[in-house]
């Protein structure tokens, strides 16, 4: 590798600041209940409500640095309890994922999960003044829509006017029909799968429910796409696929984009769909989200995207953003290769590094793999950088301070400095990612090393910063109350930067080649624009490294128009100035003794 391959800066995008996305899992957040018993029941363990979302939940929240709150498992998903009383039906217990039910096979769209409310008969009032305090604290609410798939038995009881159901005009005696919200397997009925290691449905537990098989004739494709009456246990068995208007040979039922259209604006996109025929199921969705738009609700994360056809989105994000410009966005595409299509046909603001920067900063803290790497990510990226939402944890990988990923939570550090500061794009931290959550119990469905997001359950370590409801840090560890300083010490860094928004200039490779004790555990970049001049140097080993003479290439001083001499720097996190800049000859120095796990914002002061 050469400097000059590497030299490339981002440009500036039209947002003026960074944001950072806090995914807080609903249901866990306020469970004060320590009894963590495996397939336990609400009353046994205990469940969050949106009430416990208090405005001082909320303004801590804020104050650790948070632009967005991302409030995971809201609308109404199968669960296993009985709210038949509030004309609930009964979600059958083999065709749900723990007891408490995944968020990602949702049964009716325009309400919310019951178990969130102090009053299920309310719930709905009850999330609407939850999204009303949220941005009282200066917050904007993002919630879950799940487009690939829905729960096995989907019934809606507060449609609006003329909103049918999914499914409730379908033609099931053929496999597939354009305005078909489902897929179907005529002459056949469905079977749950096989268990497999032993697995029963609620741990085990006697329900009368399961006395009698769960029904379903014909059978639905699943909603990963298995097409079998039986699906395998791995199958997302507890979902049914909804069908886009992708015929079952693969060709697409519905106009495509014209040519170059990967150029054109939002509003062109919505002007290409009027008064076009589009598949039944794209309209149900559009409507949703203009539904929860119209509440209050300021974004989306959207589930397995990539699942769904990339003309679909430019239909729905395109509606989207004539009623709100500023709506967030954010989905989950994992091959690369599409990621350009997402965004720039799909109308995305963002998609998930996960496949790229996540996997890749993972290796490294594991001890698995080379800082040499992250160069690579960021150049293959570079064009759209800013789309590609940065994280180190959520609800579907392993926590960074389980045995499983990296065994501490510091070890994380220098991972989060790198993930929030290397671009311009937002930030996402899962709760509890900020005092170290490990994930250590086996919670029924959930298994240890991520947090279960299937089971009744409490969150030890955020319970301690939780404080019994006084959401003051009381019960912390000095450990992981020092771990909760640092990530709001970045956090509120990263928001307030304007450097984050400029230019960026990777050091790494230059250092590889010319500097005094660097190492492939090392990474340094620096981001400047005209008022601000930052270098970051991350350490990922738990070894002390010094002396280290970073370098900084002469292209740099002469774009800092930097003359020779020395200049003080001040590191911004903790707002240490003992370190020096020597410029001699046009070339620029730096003398550091570091820390393991180190993690340096030096600032150069401007004239």
């Amino acid at each position: 590798m050469t400097d000059s391959k590497h030299s490339s800066a981002i440009k500036r995008t039209t947002k003026q600041n960074k944001e950072v996305v806090y995914q807080v899992f609903t249901r866990l957040f306020g469970n004060t209940n320590t009894t963590n018993k495996p397939w336990g029941t609400l009353e046994e363990n205990g469940v969050g409500k949106f009430a416990d979302f208090t405005d001082k939940a909320l303004s801590e929240i804020k104050a650790l640095g948070v632009t967005h709150i991302w409030y995971t498992g809201v609308p109404h998903h199968a669960l296993v309890r009985d709210y038949t009383e509030y004309g609930i039906e009964d979600d059958h217990p083999s065709v749900v994922k723990g007891r408490a039910g995944s968020p990602y096979a949702v049964k009716d769209y325009y309400n919310v999960n019951p178990d969130l409310a102090v009053d299920p008969a309310n719930r709905l009032e009850e999330f609407k003044a939850l999204i009303e305090r949220s941005h009282q604290q200066g917050l904007k609410v993002i919630i879950d829509i799940v487009p690939n798939h829905v729960a096995r038995r989907y019934h809606g009881l507060t449609n609006p006017e003329g909103v049918e159901d999914f499914g409730a005009s379908d033609d099931s005696s053929v496999a597939y029909h354009k305005d078909n919200n489902f897929y179907y397997i005529p002459g056949e009925r469905f079977s749950v799968p096989e268990a497999e290691g032993g697995y029963q449905p609620l741990g085990g537990e006697a329900h009368a429910l399961l006395a009698t098989p769960f029904e379903e004739n014909p059978a639905k494709w699943t909603g990963n796409g298995s097409r079998l009456a039986q699906p395998e246990f791995d199958d997302w068995y507890e979902t049914v696929k909804v069908n886009y208007g992708i015929r079952p040979d693969g060709t697409k039922d519905f106009d495509e984009l014209p040519a170059e259209f990967d150029k054109q604006d939002h509003a062109a996109h919505f002007a290409f769909w009027q008064n076009k025929e589009v598949p039944d199921s794209w309209v149900k969705f559009r409507d949703i989200a203009l539904y929860w738009l119209a509440m209050g609700v300021d974004g989306f994360r959207y589930d397995m995207a990539e699942m769904v056809p990339v003309e679909f989105w430019s239909y729905m994000n395109s509606s989207i953003k004539q009623v709100n410009p500023e709506a967030f966005l954010m989905a989950e595409v994992y091959q690369p290769d599409l990621y350009r299509d997402y965004i720039h046909l799909g109308k995305m603001d963002y998609l998930y590094d996960k496949v790229d920067l996540y996997d890749t900063l993972k290796l490294v803290m594991q001890g698995k793999g080379s800082t040499d790497a992250i160069v690579d990510v960021q150049e293959q990226l570079m064009d759209i950088e800013h789309h590609m939402l940065h994280f180190l944890d959520n609800h579907d990988e392993q926590r960074v301070a389980s045995p499983e990923f990296a065994g501490d939570a510091n070890k994380g550090k220098p991972a989060m400095l790198v993930s929030t500061l290397l671009s311009t794009s937002p930030t996402m931290i899962y709760f509890g990612q900020e005092v170290g959550e490990p994930g250590a119990e086996d919670a029924g469905f959930g298994l240890a090393s991520r947090t279960t997001i299937f089971d009744y359950f409490g969150v030890p370590h955020h319970q301690r910063w939780m404080n019994h409801g006084e959401f003051d840090g009381g019960q912390l560890t000095e450990e992981e109350r020092n771990l909760r300083d640092f990530y709001q010490r970045l956090m509120n860094f990263s928001l307030n930067s304007s450097a984050l928004m400029g230019q960026y200039q990777e050091l790494h490779t230059h250092n590889r080649q010319q500097g005094v004790g660097y190492d492939d555990q090392l990474f340094a970049f620096s981001r400047f624009d005209d008022s601000e001049k930052l270098i970051m140097l991350a350490n990922f080993s738990d070894i002390e490294k010094g002396p280290v003479t970073l370098s900084l290439p002469a292209a740099l001083i002469e774009l800092w128009q930097l003359a020779d001499g020395e200049y003080a720097l001040i590191e911004q996190l903790y707002q240490a100035a003992n370190t020096v800049l020597v410029v001699e000859d046009g070339q620029g120095r730096i003398m550091l003794d570091v820390k393991p796990l180190d993690c340096l914002v030096l600032s150069l002061p401007s004239n």
